[in-house]
């Protein structure tokens, strides 16, 4: 998280960086689209070879960084540290989270997955987006697994993966971010759980409206079993003490890596403590993590050029009001990761504000909790808070590769044999006719 706070920092102080190089950046993301459409044979070559795809390509950004750009070696330096951290939360998570067996034995109607989204949408602040999507994407697909559908899974990425987790630092990696900056823990929360009391009702009612019109074609014999009394079984009770851990280390000195050291001690407990039978349960395995971490070890490394270009060229986008924050910080979350670019749109309000209204700020600040400070001592600029905040959370969803969790929700279920859509079937069939309109909706009226 440090390397984050750090990176726009750095970027700024680099020479121009050339926006050919934002290429590699662009050939992955339509490699990671358009791959699972190819041909059998092309689609089986890159499943075989995305790795090595994903890391020639963000070691060809890294090596020119480090021997053709002036300080480049710090930048990636910091960006490696970032997806070591970024890595370790994730990855222990789903450790933890895959230790973790909830049973249920019935169905759900659609107004029980309403409240089931819900709760994740509100658990989702207290132990991370990641966190509630590893603990109960596996619960929620059992419920459903007479009608499972690919909508399930898109709206549990919109509700618990992404928009739920809107409310505290430990919601989502951005507004850790926020806090370290300066940034109060409560205070995001007071300032905006009207508006996300709001979206993520609208979300659940359009949820609720296709998942109603999807059980009405149920047979009458399987909705006798849905509407067959529930029974639940909780296993793996130590996993809860492990997560309450790794959420805990967050708030660890960032000195000697302690913090990743505690998030990899508790996986590495899980893993030996957890009795097989419930990994068994799980169908666990380490086949979705694997696929996220070579995907994002090349998209952190190559997404270097586009944020630097941003923090050095941002200011000539004339984005000055709170909503077009929100909607530019949203629309490069759904494809750059959200924590750095939250940290980039959080620099460029501060850069805009102290231009607008310098007395709002020091002379001389010592550092971003001052700029920060100097940020939220007058509505206007709270509102960019707000702003870059919610754009960075909620529009994460927008893609599969918007925010980490959302591609483990995509891998788990396709594991439980669940035809989820294709990166662009995503987009076009969902976060565009709904998710979209609902989010622009949303800041157009609080913001």
């Amino acid at each position: 998280m440090k390397a984050s706070l750090t990176l726009a920092t750095v970027d700024s102080a680099l020479g121009d960086i050339p926006l050919w190089l934002t290429m590699p950046f662009a050939l992955l993301l339509i490699l990671i689209a358009a791959m699972p459409l190819s041909p059998a044979r092309i689609k089986h070559f890159w499943e075989n070879y995305y790795a090595h795809t994903a890391i020639a390509l963000g070691v060809a950004v890294a090596s020119y960084y480090l021997f053709f750009i002036s300080g480049g070696g710090v930048t990636v330096l910091h960006t490696a540290q970032e997806y070591f951290s970024f890595i370790c939360l994730i990855g222990s998570l789903f450790v933890v989270a895959g230790g973790i067996h909830i049973n249920v034995k019935g169905g759900a109607a659609p107004l029980d997955n309403v409240v089931f989204l819900a709760v994740g949408a509100a658990v989702a602040n207290l132990i991370g987006t990641t966190g509630a999507s590893m603990v109960l994407i596996r619960p929620f697909i059992r419920m459903n697994k007479i009608r499972i559908s690919a909508y399930h899974i898109v709206f549990f990425i919109f509700i618990v993966s992404n928009c739920g987790g809107a409310l505290t630092p430990i919601g989502d990696p951005p507004l850790f971010l926020g806090y370290l900056r300066g940034v109060p823990f409560f205070w995001l929360i007071n300032e905006v759980l009207v508006q996300w009391l709001v979206t993520i009702g609208m979300i659940l009612a359009v949820f609720f409206v296709i998942d109603r019109r999807a059980y009405r074609h149920v047979a009458k014999t399987a909705r006798a079993k849905i509407e067959a009394p529930d029974t639940w079984r909780f296993e793996g009770g130590l996993n809860v003490l492990l997560l309450l851990a790794i959420i805990g280390a967050v708030f660890l000195p960032e000195r000697f890596f302690l913090r990743e050291a505690v998030m990899l001690g508790a996986a590495a407990a899980s893993w030996r403590l957890t009795p097989p039978v419930v990994h068994a349960e799980n169908h666990f395995s380490f086949g979705p993590i694997k696929e996220v971490a070579f995907l994002f070890f090349g998209i952190f490394l190559t997404m270097m050029p586009a944020l630097g270009y941003i923090d050095r060229h941002g200011d000539e986008f004339g984005v000055r009001k709170p909503l077009q924050y929100y909607v530019s910080a949203g629309s490069l979350s759904a494809v750059l990761d959200n924590a750095p670019t939250y940290a980039t749109f959080l620099r460029l309000a501060e850069t805009t504000a102290m231009k607008e209204r310098p007395e709002d700020f020091p002379a001389n600040p010592k550092g971003e909790a001052e700029m920060v400070a100097g940020l939220r001592s007058s509505r206007a600029g709270s509102n960019l808070i707000i702003a870059v905040s919610l754009g960075a959370v909620f529009f994460g969803a927008m893609t599969y590769i918007g925010n980490g969790p959302n591609f483990m929700v995509k891998s788990i279920a396709e594991g439980a044999g669940i035809k989820v859509p294709t990166f662009f079937g995503y987009i076009f069939k969902y976060s565009l006719p709904f998710l979209l309109p609902i989010l622009l909706l949303s800041g157009w009226l609080f913001l």
